[in-house]
């Protein structure tokens, strides 16, 4: 079964991969707090645990000459103020850009496809700022030791580049998780820009792996290299050395490779839980698209899954409001045209005086009276296991044992023509109808063009049952059968009936034993 309403989010609760990024229906007031808040703390964390580490291997791990006295009143004076300022400028740089670029947020309209790019850049954009002040430190600090102590610049200008790669590789790992919620707005369940696809997952993934293993390989190198030139370390400081370096390059490892496994694994697992769900039958599921990469196409792709299955269902269900379940079976199983014969119980039901029903009633009224009408006989065939074929006018043509078998066909046939003749009558006085029930050999099948066809039965039963109905109208119980259904039906219910005359109906050759019931 399909759940009703509308399209709902996968994982109200965490959305985007994770409770930190809030709802996908928050405020833009509420996401521009959030944001902010979350780029700013990652931005002081990340850059002071990368400026806690350069300056630790720079003064306790790599080997070198002491620091001069002038060089300590730069590691407490100056190294503090520039990281105080750096910061400062950094996070009012990256949040006026943040704020400019997306304006359409606070605008509450859709972002265009130019906006959409530039909300996608963002990430990239705001390390970028983190980058040129690292290598402005980088360039001002070797200055300063070129300047005071030559013979450190190496050990410094060396250990504050790596840190910049890695400090602003885990930065915009961080930035870009911050930025979910107001790229799946951007994107608005569409797939991501081809443009932005050329350096997607794959161009990503191999970034990572390089600063991750590159850059501690790196200060691996430059800790030999100092060691040949200072020619005096001995081997426990070589080897606390190599230690500490070993250390600081299984956690950056660590870190980047699971920060970089984070953006990977959340919009995965955001279509793994839908698909889950669709897989339930709940097909009102979609997810909000906010990753630039390969896996947004993904993302995307499943929305439009989801939403061509909603349609296919919802044509589904409304072709068998209009022809029944076994009828839409039959259809999209096979295409061909042709019947088949099988053995059917036809029951037909038709108002008496329709004519002149609508001659007396506004039109309103008559159609308010036939949907009753033909709400009752529903319901009814539908309770027996039968379907309603067709409606024609004010009457209606039920089949009991065709497309899907019935074990008792004709007693559910009748059982059904007298629960609708007694709800007809208790529930629908101002109007009486005929019904006559009959079983036989029918041509069940579908008939028409390739192009447009119809599943119906053809066949004597058919008319006779119509007969029937016409010979029901000028009955008391205005309910008749024949005897051919009767002697077909299970004890339990031929019960219910005695036979009457014999008849022969209009358009039929032979004579209809006709049967009552009690």
């Amino acid at each position: 079964m399909v759940s009703d309403g509308s399209p709902e989010l996968v994982l109200k609760r965490r959305p985007f991969g994770s409770w930190l990024l809030g709802p996908a229906d928050q405020s833009p007031q509420r996401l521009r707090y959030r944001l902010h808040l979350l780029m700013t703390g990652s931005s002081v964390i990340t850059n002071f645990g990368g400026a806690v580490v350069v300056y630790v291997l720079t003064m306790y791990v790599l080997p070198g000459p002491a620091h001069s006295g002038r060089l300590k009143l730069v590691d407490w004076v100056v190294i503090p103020s520039y990281f105080v300022i750096a910061v400062a400028v950094g996070c009012v740089w990256s949040n006026r850009l943040t704020r400019r670029v997306t304006r359409w947020v606070d605008e509450e309209r859709p972002a265009t496809r130019k906006e959409q790019i530039a909300t996608l850049q963002l990430p990239l954009r705001l390390t970028l700022i983190e980058v040129a002040l690292w290598l402005l430190a980088v360039v001002f600090f070797s200055s300063l030791v070129l300047w005071l102590q030559p013979e450190n610049l190496l050990r410094v200008a060396v250990t504050m580049f790596d840190g910049m790669i890695v400090t602003c590789s885990v930065s915009y790992l961080l930035t870009e998780f911050a930025l979910r919620p107001v790229a799946a707005r951007a994107l608005a369940d569409s797939a991501p820009p081809r443009r932005l696809l050329a350096a997607g997952l794959k161009a990503r993934t191999l970034f990572f792996w390089a600063v991750g293993s590159g850059v501690p390989i790196a200060g691996l190198m430059l800790a030999a290299v100092l060691a040949l030139i200072e020619q005096n370390v001995s081997p426990t400081r070589l080897s606390a050395m190599i230690l500490a370096l070993g250390l600081v390059a299984l956690l950056n490892g660590w870190l980047l490779t699971m920060l970089s496994a984070k953006s990977v694994v959340a919009p995965v697992r955001s279509v793994r839980n839908a698909l889950t769900l669709i897989g339930d039958g709940q097909l009102n599921v979609r997810i909000p698209v906010f990753d630039g990469t390969e896996l947004g196409s993904l993302q995307a792709g499943f929305n439009r899954m989801a939403d061509g299955l909603r349609e296919r269902e919802r044509i589904r269900d409304v072709f068998g409001r209009y022809v029944g379940p076994e009828v839409v079976h039959e259809a999209l199983n096979s295409d061909r045209l042709g019947g088949e014969e099988r053995f059917a119980a036809v029951l037909f039901v038709d108002l008496v005086g329709s004519t002149e029903l609508a001659a007396e009633r506004p039109p309103v009224e008559v159609v308010q009276l036939l949907n009753r009408f033909f709400t009752i006989v529903v319901d009814e065939v539908d309770r027996q296991g039968g379907f309603v074929n067709k409606f024609a006018g004010d009457a209606a043509l039920a089949i009991f044992g065709a497309p899907a078998e019935l074990p008792d066909a004709a007693g559910s046939a009748l059982r059904a023509g007298r629960a609708l003749a007694r709800r007809l009558a208790d529930e629908l006085p101002e109007a009486t109808a005929g019904i006559g029930v009959t079983a036989g050999v029918v041509v069940a099948g579908t008939v028409g063009d390739v192009r447009r066809h119809e599943y119906t039965v053809i066949g004597d039963p058919v008319n006779e049952a119509a007969r029937l109905s016409e010979l029901a109208k000028t009955l008391p119980s205005h309910l008749i059968a024949s005897m051919t259904a009767v002697s077909e039906s299970a004890p339990t219910e031929a019960t219910h009936w005695h036979p009457g005359d014999q008849l022969t109906v209009r358009g039929r050759p032979h004579p209809t034993h006709l049967a009552l019931p009690h």
